[in-house]
């Protein structure tokens, strides 16, 4: 990991090498115990306590580069490393530690007609490929969760952060060989030339799964060009659905945290769908509090000729990730054209109905085909944090491999065990 940029002038042959040596170091990573991977994680934790000062120290360089180049205030506040910062990153690392180690774990085994049994055993994916942008402390949490799953990893930040990632990476190095674990089993890209991403989706030899973690623009392009199976979420197109049978102030509740309580978020609501014989009276309350917010409302011409100040949806608004302030409001006939609605415009990630009908809330959770689905809840609870799961590596709106919040269960996979005492085939 002490190449840099300027050294590296053969960029394939730089990528093969990290290839393979992630592949060797993930051999190693696979047979470790729990207490080897939980005091790499202890020392990796206190690497980066003692040596805020550099962390900081080769951010500002970051920073001061990101100013120069022109990046907007939003970005320089994600890139930036401050000392509550580098405690959150720390934290994160002692929280995984003291989850569960799902590797080795042995399950479903049953006895065959044939007095076999045969289980399976949750084994690690083996090299994860991560792909992210702007925030630096992500190389750490994306470290921490593949090496706490036994999976060596390869991470390729983005540019603006290279500095800070650098330095965080050489203590994620330090603090593996303290615990005698292999160095390479978390390898941070030391180049900011493009090709190398091209290298890394296209090393199926080499890395068995990419996360990509940024804009719509780096996912798509990954997910077009891979050669490597790819655990990625386009959109978060989420939509809450307020039924008739709804309790007024269940629906009003949930209805403004999924919208207000964090804009920027994946899991914040995009659109409101309201049942037909409620939106006159529902609406208006609801809209004069989202105006209070400073939420700008979009809407079908039902929606518009009850709400004040409300815009005329176009068709695109009801296929687009706002991340802002800015909400589509469509009133609907019933249960059934508000799942319509949402199998032609959802992006897979989160859905939620309020009602206080059982029945309807059933068939919402078994029809809609979505990765998190909700019930009188709002849709800012799915987080990997939120479910239990800790730590998230991302949420997953593929079916495959891994769907939802990604934690340590989502960065392994199972093989067939077999025990048998000298059974034999007749």
């Amino acid at each position: 990991m002490s190449e840099t940029t300027e050294t590296i002038t053969d960029i394939s042959q730089y990528m093969e090498t990290l290839g393979q040596r992630a592949r060797a170091a993930s051999r190693l990573l696979a047979a470790a115990d729990t207490e080897a991977k939980n005091a790499a994680l202890l020392a990796i934790a206190d690497d980066l306590d003692k040596n805020r000062a550099e962390l900081i120290s080769e951010n500002k360089k970051d920073l001061q580069a990101g100013k120069t180049k022109g990046l907007d205030s939003a970005l320089l506040d994600r890139l930036e490393l401050n000392n509550a910062r580098i405690d959150s990153m720390i934290e994160g690392l002692r929280q995984i530690v003291s989850l569960a180690d799902p590797i080795g774990e042995i399950f479903d085994m049953n006895y065959m007609p044939s007095g076999i049994q045969v289980g399976r055993m949750r084994v690690p994916l083996g090299v994860v490929g991560i792909i992210y942008e702007s925030r630096p402390n992500v190389t750490a949490d994306a470290a921490a969760l593949c090496l706490k799953s036994g999976n060596a990893t390869v991470l390729r930040g983005g540019s603006e952060a290279f500095h800070s990632n650098q330095a965080i990476a050489a203590a994620i190095g330090r603090g593996l060989e303290s615990a005698g674990l292999p160095a390479d089993a978390v390898q941070v890209i030391a180049t900011t030339d493009r090709s190398a991403v091209g290298s890394m989706i296209t090393m199926p030899d080499y890395i068995d799964v990419i996360i990509p973690r940024g804009g719509k623009g780096l996912i798509e392009r990954i997910s077009k060009d891979a050669r490597v199976p790819v655990i990625k979420h386009l959109d978060g197109i989420c939509h809450v659905y307020v039924d008739d049978e709804a309790d007024p102030q269940k629906a009003f509740d949930v209805a403004m945290n999924s919208k207000t309580q964090r804009y920027g978020t994946c899991n914040t609501m995009e659109t409101l769908l309201v049942h037909d014989t409620i939106a006159a009276e529902f609406l208006p309350g609801l809209a004069a509090a989202y105006d209070e917010k400073g939420v700008e409302l979009r809407g079908c011409e039902k929606s518009c000729a009850i709400i004040q100040n409300c815009t005329a949806a176009t068709d695109a608004d009801w296929d687009t990730e706002y991340l802002a302030p800015i909400l589509s409001i469509r009133v609907v006939d019933d249960l059934d054209a508000a799942m319509t609605h949402i199998s032609q415009h959802s992006s897979g990630h989160t859905e939620s109905i309020v009602s206080e009908n059982i029945t309807k809330a059933r068939r919402f959770l078994r029809e809609v085909d979505s990765a998190s689905v909700m019930i009188n809840a709002s849709t800012r609870f799915a987080d990997g944090f939120e479910y239990g799961l800790g730590a998230e590596i991302g949420i997953s709106t593929d079916k495959f491999h891994a769907r939802g919040p990604v934690g340590l269960e989502g960065l392994t996979s199972v093989k067939f065990i077999v025990l048998g005492d000298g059974h034999i085939r007749a």
